[in-house]
């Protein structure tokens, strides 16, 4: 199984780790475990931070990308192509229905659906972390090895955590997750004609997306990413010349 390395690796395109391998992943599942807990069904049904969508369909998104992504070591191990959803269309289907449980329902289905994640990770042999599996319905987006599935995941429970509005804040993010994320969010916004030419300035540090254009935005990394990610609506950064932040295309 491979490590979530506690040090930035030599190719920013790597996944960041540390020593307990897939600890991170059920550390963040468990936090999120906890979040949903507190919520009753009037809470269940109240707007999450995802436009549209309600805190219960965050949850029932997120277990059925636990299921999505065990398709995907389910690939690795086989060798058999097992795409993370049938199509876009099936899986928004997934997602609505689960949605109409009552809250105890969807609480059960986000901890089955993290177990047989879990197991599904213990389950894969140490020469299929390797082999490339393709992301998206019907395995229409990115190639990827297997090992990335594990920060795939990540990403997915901590990001939607957010998106609950049940009192996690990007603040709450490992000082290492942002670091990664931000990363991989600039170089992402980096290759979009959609996002908007400005200059960050992160930690200190200047980073221009497009052209840099006239616009600099400043904070700590955190608030970049909140902010880059649609989970934050900038608190904590300040721009110059002074003004509203710069419209943002969505993170995903």
């Amino acid at each position: 199984m491979p490590e979530f390395p506690s040090t930035q690796p030599a190719d920013p395109s790597e996944p960041e780790q540390d020593t307990a391998g897939v600890g991170p992943v059920t550390a963040a599942t468990d936090r999120m475990v906890r979040s949903v807990e507190r919520l009753d069904q009037p809470a269940m049904g109240e707007p999450s931070l995802c436009t549209g969508w309600t805190r219960a369909h965050v949850v029932s998104h997120v277990a059925r990308n636990a299921d999505a992504l065990s398709n995907l070591l389910t690939w690795a191990g086989t060798g058999v192509e097992t795409p993370m959803y049938v199509s876009a269309q099936a899986r928004d289907a997934d997602i609505a229905t689960g949605a109409g449980r009552d809250a105890g329902a969807i609480l059960d289905d986000l901890r089955a659906s993290a177990q047989r994640f879990a197991t599904a990770v213990a389950s894969l042999p140490d020469e299929a972390w390797e082999r490339q599996v393709r992301m998206g319905p019907a395995a229409s987006g990115a190639t990827i090895p297997a090992r990335r599935v594990l920060w795939q995941r990540l990403k997915e429970v901590e990001i939607h955590h957010v998106d609950l509005a049940a009192g996690y804040t990007p603040a709450d993010w490992a000082p290492w997750f942002v670091d990664r994320a931000l990363a991989e969010t600039l170089r992402m916004f980096g290759r979009r004609d959609d996002v908007p030419g400005l200059t960050l300035v992160v930690d200190g540090t200047p980073e221009r997306l497009g052209s840099g254009g006239d616009t600099t935005v400043s904070g700590p990394s955190v608030a970049v990413l909140g902010w880059l990610t649609g989970r934050s609506a900038g608190d904590g950064l300040t721009v110059d010349p002074p003004g509203p932040l710069p419209p943002l295309p969505a993170w995903a």
